[in-house]
């Protein structure tokens, strides 16, 4: 099983690399550890940001049991990754444009299929896959929670962002799905970054982030590093309700703010060691276990 795997990444590896060239994506995958903390929403509104600053962006939904990145978008996609998965269609077929400068792929839910796809399945995923290669941000909203392909997006992402909010049982939940993540996946190298949403104060995410940092460091020998925060405004809800993301909407509310100073801190950081797209389907197709 382990050659079959060897072979199936050495497959991969070969694709990606004669279409990335000299480009490096950048690929965030943004998780929680309950649902109802606003991770969908930070994700639409970080692509946008992104964006906005030139950047070319793809958001993937990775939430493959309540899909609904396109309800925030109002999109009603026709097809998404099963198809490429199944190769009923090509990935220029099923990816969208969006009004708001950025490009979006449905998610599936048999998405986690991929890791049981023949050699010629999994060949022909992955020459579709490394069409994405062109991105500069590929950003992944998985789903809430300890589903197998949760994990398996946060192993193969450069960057993982725990979302969580200042509620008690978001934070424990938090801190439950970081002990998931680094026990499940020990042996790798996982980038983790913890992002507290709707806060009243820049102190108050300071010290929500500060005390699960601390536990993490104390109880699992974890480093997590703190990206920053989101202010919670009625702008929020307003603009679900709208389906128009808030960095459209009101881009100079707090919570828009935020999301610019988060993603300009982003941008300072180097992603070492990573190659891509090359990288994330190479360490994907191991998937969310351990090996």
């Amino acid at each position: 099983m382990e050659e079959q795997a060897e072979e199936l990444r050495a497959l991969m590896e070969d694709k990606v690399s004669k279409k990335s060239k000299e480009h490096k994506t950048r690929i965030i995958a943004i998780t929680s550890g309950k649902g109802g903390v606003g991770k969908t929403n930070l994700a639409v509104n970080m692509a946008i940001a992104y964006a906005q600053i030139g950047k070319k962006v793809i958001l993937i939904d990775g939430d493959l049991g309540m899909a609904n990145v396109n309800v925030l978008l109002n999109i009603v996609p026709q097809y998404n990754l099963m198809q490429v998965i199944n190769n009923q269609k090509k990935m220029s077929e099923i990816i969208l444009d969006t009004e708001f400068g950025i490009k979006f792929i449905a998610g599936a839910n048999g998405f986690s299929k991929i890791a049981n796809l023949s050699v010629e399945e999994l060949n022909h995923f992955a020459e579709e896959f490394s069409s994405l290669s062109s991105a500069d941000i590929i950003i992944i909203d998985t789903g809430a929670g300890i589903a197998n392909n949760v994990l398996q997006f946060v192993a193969a992402a450069d960057e993982v962002y725990v979302v969580t909010t200042p509620e008690p049982t978001a934070i424990t939940d938090a801190y439950g799905i970081i002990k998931i993540i680094t026990t499940e996946l020990m042996n790798r190298e996982i980038n983790l970054k913890l992002l507290v949403n709707r806060v009243h104060s820049a102190d108050e995410g300071k010290r929500i982030s500060e005390r699960i940092i601390t536990i993490v460091g104390q109880f699992l020998n974890y480093k997590v590093d703190y990206i920053g925060f989101v202010y919670d405004d009625p702008v929020v809800q307003a603009s679900v309700i709208r389906q128009k993301p808030f960095m459209v909407v009101n881009p100079t509310s707090k919570p828009a703010v935020c999301l610019k100073h988060i993603v300009g801190r982003i941008e300072k950081t180097d992603i070492n060691g990573s190659e891509g797209v090359k990288s994330f389907l190479k360490k994907f197709i191991g998937g969310g276990k351990n090996k």
